[in-house]
């Protein structure tokens, strides 16, 4: 198979009915698994002839194309061509039902925030490395109003600015709802007048005294307005909690309002009434989180800096997911403002640095193409203290590695509050941090190096702790799992079970057009036997036999009448033309393949005269055995009694 899966991946969404007709698209070690809205449009004849795909399966709802080790290749080149994206469509007739999904509410989240972030994941991290270009031009000296400084931070901050609506447009997949509603919901948040409901005479204050106290700016038919003081610029739970109401009042209003005039009055009443209720109650909820989040560190701070220091080095990233960091942020500027140094920064940065000696330890440890792509880009961002993208991408679905990180970070979060470590100026992030700590007058004393250790702790345990633990899987269940080629079980997207499955089975299709006959019944004792291995036999109907898998030609008998081939997955297959066909000496068959070649399912290997040999009064019956049948647990064969080369034949299940 060629290096290019562009054309048969191409080739196989045009025969499976096309991208309309894909609800879902997974990936295991051998199969690409179709959800199809309707299997009648797929051409399964066509597919299974076509080069590059051993066979086809229906089984448990889903139509299974088999490939063979290069399906996370083609699978890449679907995704890549497509708007399959790898989960189910966001077709509003989808009827999903998730009444059987029984992870426990974390885990339900995790893999919603996960399957949000994925799409978009590898620009999240382009442009996180752009911003630590920024910050890397700002440490060394340039002028942060110059074009050079302006222009590349648009392009690397931009991205963060407005990722309301890439997480707008693929939550709205996720939850089935219309992404164009979705992202009228969340721009308008972003609208750049919507900040001036904060200007002006204050008309009244809210809760004055507490650390919710909001002044009141403006009002709608009487109701207060709330809002953060940054506004919802990079705003990431509002944004999901609004589109997961928007999916909710969406359904229900298809549900009273005529079909006639749906198509518009669905979007209409759904953003009017879902931005209203977020920008009144779901904005201030997040906003007086945020508050409590920044007062309960304040508090903890003064009971002891070692615990404050820990505790804030584990939950930032928490913090960030959800937003919240931003009770945080202000106090750090006040403290600054108002002492000249702050202790919040030191220990912030710290967080990013268990993450990264996690990372390290995945670059080494992990074979998983998927995890690697994220991790190279993810640790250069981390460097330069941006973790969005290794957060959302590698420590939520791989829950494991993310608590060795927040240990990691627990043990250089309060070596850093233990030791008093403050922060005289703002600035760099990441290791460029480091130069906020230097003391105003230019000297470089403890404060300095106490910050160096600090992140030097997180990064060393987050490491160590990933080296010595098994790197979870991806998918978020158990283990990484790795075949012997070094490629990776869990680059797709499927369940532990199915992984599982696909892990143990070698599928083997038919080599020949003809009629099946049990092994018991071929008239050759060491096949009926199954002493050379267990199997099935055809009575050939064409003089052609073709590659049952993808493999190598192990086996070649010059006379032709016998092939052998190890697949690439290590099942040994015999296809035996004919009964003491040896004593025909070749005659009546044409070698098309050579000794050690590499072919691929629905290759020709060997072509054969059926009428000659049998005029010479040879039985041409083929038996296909698996000759290393004892490294199965079972031989399991199709039902079928008539079957073509690329038919699925029989499975070897270890």
């Amino acid at each position: 198979m060629s290096n290019n899966y562009d054309d048969l991946a191409r080739d196989i969404i045009d025969h499976v009915g096309g991208e309309g007709n894909v609800d879902g698209l997974r990936h295991c070690i051998t199969r690409l698994r179709f959800n199809l809205k309707d299997e009648n449009k797929a051409d399964t004849d066509y597919l299974k002839s076509r080069e590059g795909i051993v066979t086809v399966m229906k089984s448990a709802g889903q139509y299974q194309v088999v490939i063979g080790e290069q399906v996370a290749e083609v699978y890449e080149a679907i995704i890549n061509q497509t708007n399959i994206g790898g989960s189910a469509s966001s077709s509003e007739d989808s009827n999903e039902d998730n009444s059987n999904d029984n992870r426990n509410i974390a885990d339900r989240f995790i893999d919603f925030i996960s399957g949000v972030f994925q799409p978009f994941l590898m620009a999240l991290a382009a442009t996180g490395m752009i911003k630590g270009l920024v910050a890397l031009l700002g440490t060394v000296g340039v002028d942060a109003e110059s074009g050079l400084y302006q222009v590349l931070n648009f392009a690397g901050d931009g991205f963060f600015q407005f990722l309301p609506v890439m997480v707008a447009i693929t939550a709205a997949r996720k939850l089935k709802m219309n992404e164009f509603t979705a992202l009228a919901i969340a721009v308008a948040f972003l609208h750049p007048d919507i900040n001036e409901l904060m200007n002006g005479d204050v008309l009244y204050t809210l809760f004055s005294g507490t650390p919710f106290e909001a002044p009141i700016y403006s009002t709608f038919i009487g109701i207060p307005i709330i809002m953060p003081p940054n506004g919802y610029y990079s705003a990431i739970i509002p944004i999901l909690v609004s589109v997961w109401l928007g999916s909710v009042v969406e359904k229900w209003v298809k549900k009273v309002i005529p079909s006639v005039v749906r198509s518009f009055l669905t979007p209409f009443f759904t953003v009017m009434i879902v931005f209203v209720i977020s920008l009144i109650v779901i904005g201030p909820i997040a906003t007086w989180a945020s508050t409590l989040v920044g007062q309960f560190f304040l508090a903890v701070q003064g009971f002891s800096p070692l615990i404050f220091g820990a505790l804030l080095a584990v939950a930032w990233q928490l913090l960030v997911i959800f937003g919240l960091h931003w009770g945080v942020v202000p106090i750090m500027f006040i403290l600054l403002a108002e002492q000249g140094y702050e202790s919040i920064g030191p220990a912030m940065v710290s967080s990013t640095f268990g993450v990264l000696g996690v990372v390290i330890a995945l670059l080494i440890k992990s074979k998983a193409k998927r995890v690697r792509d994220i991790a190279v880009p993810g640790a250069i961002s981390l460097i330069f203290g941006v973790s969005e993208p290794t957060i959302y991408g590698l420590m939520l679905p791989m829950k494991r590695s993310f608590l060795y990180a927040l240990i990691g970070n627990a043990v250089g979060g309060a070596y850093i509050g233990a030791m008093s470590v403050v922060g005289y100026r703002t600035g760099g992030l990441g290791v460029f941090s480091i130069f906020n700590t230097i003391n105003p007058n230019g000297n470089i004393d403890m404060n300095f190096w106490n910050v160096i250790i600090g992140f030097a702790l997180c990064t060393i345990v987050g490491f160590v702790l990933q080296m010595v633990f098994p790197v979870p899987s991806i998918d978020g269940d158990g283990n990484e799992v790795s075949t012997e080629n070094g490629n990776n079980a869990n680059e797709g997207l499927v369940s532990k079970e199915e992984l599982q499955e696909s892990a143990r089975e070698d599928i083997i299709a038919s080599p020949i057009r003809g009629q099946l006959v049990p092994m018991s019944e071929v008239n050759d004792e060491v096949f009926s036997s199954e002493a050379l291995g267990k199997g099935v036999a055809i009575k050939p109907e064409a003089g052609e036999v073709r590659a049952p898998a993808n493999g190598v030609i192990s086996t070649l008998f010059p006379t032709g009448h016998a092939v052998g081939m190890t697949t690439d997955e290590g099942t040994e297959v015999l296809i035996h033309i004919g009964l003491d066909t040896v004593e025909l000496e070749g005659k009546y068959y044409e070698i098309h393949v050579e000794q050690k070649q590499h072919v691929n399912a629905g290759d020709l290997l060997i072509k054969f005269d059926k009428a000659g040999i049998e005029g010479e009064n040879y039985d041409t019956i083929t038996p296909v055995v698996i000759t290393n049948s004892g490294d199965f647990k079972s031989i399991e064969i199709t039902e079928e009694s008539q079957v073509s080369p690329g038919d699925y034949l029989l499975t070897a299940v270890r």
